[in-house]
């Protein structure tokens, strides 16, 4: 493995790290300047609303300058974000810094626009986003378990290891990440309105359809999450243990698919179109199983939920880096990541709603939602197939898989 692909992915792991150990404290650290329930969640939101105006600018931002610079700059106001939340005497204070972290909230795409400049055709891409989706789901499972052990000295003593983490991937940024964009045009266009990639996305007729897709996969799966917990309490009785060992099961699935099945299973029987179309209909019965409140089939659907989603993050987004221009690849992910934060704020108020009306209806939704989805590819696919027709009349994957 290559010098800048590790540190790319040790980058990756250090930041998701950091951000995993404040998720378990973070709510009680806000409780204690006296915040109700409503700041705490507003907080989380603050942070996916800034993120949802900042990824894209950013993604573009290294598309014109190269993702070097910008991936320092982002580490760098990560660990000012950290720093200023854990030091804050107030509630404002504690928004500044959520802000700060939300502003500069492109790590994660540029460094996934850094794993695809180095990858050498669509089945490495795909690989090599997988190991960097794994990696994040490790720093998810790594990071609790720490944040409640080093919550034990005091509840902002996270915080400030958080930062110490971000100010050292700073400094190993910078001295072993080479830069990855050799496509980089200086002279282009720059608009610092944050809705202009998403206007420029919303008009493209090519990626729009993956853009579709990937929203309706953010809200549905987004919503199921946010009330997963309280589903299983209700539905059968579990404790927050048992959801604690769900979740981390989840995690599991997520990685194993990601780090050790993709390129060696997946990916060596499956084209990227197919994937996509196959997991998006494993989502659909995961969430429909779910609904039906019956116990064996409640962890089948937990099995199929983490398979599907883990493969359709990666296939999806390999498959827009792919067909986007090498001079705008950091911008399109930037607008993936921006999706999906538009997803962590609108989806969990809604799916709350509707757990109040009836306690299956989000995973109701998320079912219509995803056999939407699976209506929209196969009419992708019906449509694309004459085009792919060469001469000799012979097919070359019109479906879309080639395009990378």
């Amino acid at each position: 493995m290559q010098r800048s692909k590790i540190t790319i992915i040790f980058t990756v792991l250090v930041d998701i790290l950091g951000f995993g150990i404040v998720i378990p404290i973070l709510p009680f650290y806000v409780t204690s300047f006296g915040a109700s329930p409503l700041t705490v969640t507003m907080l989380f939101s603050a942070f996916a609303f800034f993120a949802f105006l900042s990824s894209p600018f950013l993604g573009a931002l290294s598309d014109k300058m190269g993702r070097r610079p910008v991936l320092l700059a982002s580490i760098t106001s990560t660990a000012i974000g950290w720093f200023v939340f854990a030091s804050a005497s107030s509630i404002p204070l504690l928004f500044l810094g959520r802000i700060i972290d939300g502003a500069a909230a492109g790590n994660f795409t540029v460094a996934q626009s850094a794993i695809v400049d180095i990858s050498k055709d669509e089945k490495d891409r795909s690989a090599n986003l997988g190991i960097i989706g794994a990696t994040f789901g490790i720093g998810f499972m790594v990071g609790p378990f720490l944040g409640g052990f080093l919550s034990t000295v005091s509840h902002s003593f996270p915080f400030w290891v958080a930062g110490g983490l971000a100010t050292l991937n700073t400094v190993m940024a910078y001295f072993f990440l080479p830069e990855t964009h050799t496509h980089r045009d200086p002279r282009a266009p720059l608009t610092i309105n944050p809705l202009a990639p998403l206007a420029r996305a919303a008009s493209n007729r090519e990626l729009r359809p993956f853009f579709t897709a990937w929203i309706l996969f953010g809200v549905s799966f987004m919503a199921s999450q946010s009330v997963f917990a309280l589903f299983a309490e209700a539905a059968f009785g579990f404790t927050s243990f048992q959801t604690g060992l769900l979740f981390s099961g989840i995690g599991v699935f997520t990685a194993l698919n990601q780090a050790v099945l993709l390129k060696p299973v997946w990916l060596r029987y499956f084209r990227e179109a197919d994937l996509e179309l196959l997991m998006t209909l494993v989502l659909a019965v995961a969430f429909a199983l779910i609904a039906v409140r019956i116990l064996p089939l409640f962890y089948v659907a937990v099995v199929l939920m983490a398979t599907g989603q883990s493969i359709l993050r990666v296939v999806v987004t390999s498959r827009v880096a792919g067909i986007a221009p090498a001079h705008m690849k950091g911008e399109v992910l930037g607008i993936m990541t921006s999706l999906m934060a538009a997803s962590m704020v609108a989806a969990p108020l809604a799916a709350g709603l509707l757990f109040e009306m009836e306690i299956s209806l989000p995973f109701l939704v998320g079912t219509i939602l995803m056999f939407y989805s699976v209506h929209l590819e196969y009419r992708l696919r019906t449509r694309e197939r004459p085009a792919a027709i060469v001469r000799g009349g012979k097919i070359e994957g019109g479906e879309g898989g080639g395009k990378g």
